[in-house]
């Protein structure tokens, strides 16, 4: 993964502003190139993130074999339309 500058690495060249120091400066048509190309690393990247992420889930997906049984009844939080009316 490319560091933000890395894109501007080439593109930059320095300036001097009357009085000024050395700035560095970037033309226009460099930064929209610099910004294009790291959008499309960025879209790469996904692409790859969310691909590992689907083969990681599919890999710690709990397969259940058989009939799915368990010790410990399961209640309804709130009652029924039957416990209702025998209310």
């Amino acid at each position: 993964m490319k560091r933000p500058v890395e894109y501007l690495e080439s593109h930059v060249f320095e300036a001097r502003r009357p009085r000024r120091e050395l700035q560095e400066v970037v033309a226009y048509t460099d930064a929209v190139q610099a910004i294009e190309s790291a959008l499309a690393d960025a879209e790469k990247y996904k692409y790859l993130l969310m691909r590992a992420l689907r083969r990681h889930a599919d890999d710690t997906r709990v397969v259940l074999t058989g009939d799915a049984t368990f010790s410990t009844p399961v209640l309804p939080l709130f009652p029924t339309a039957d416990q209702q009316q025998a209310a």
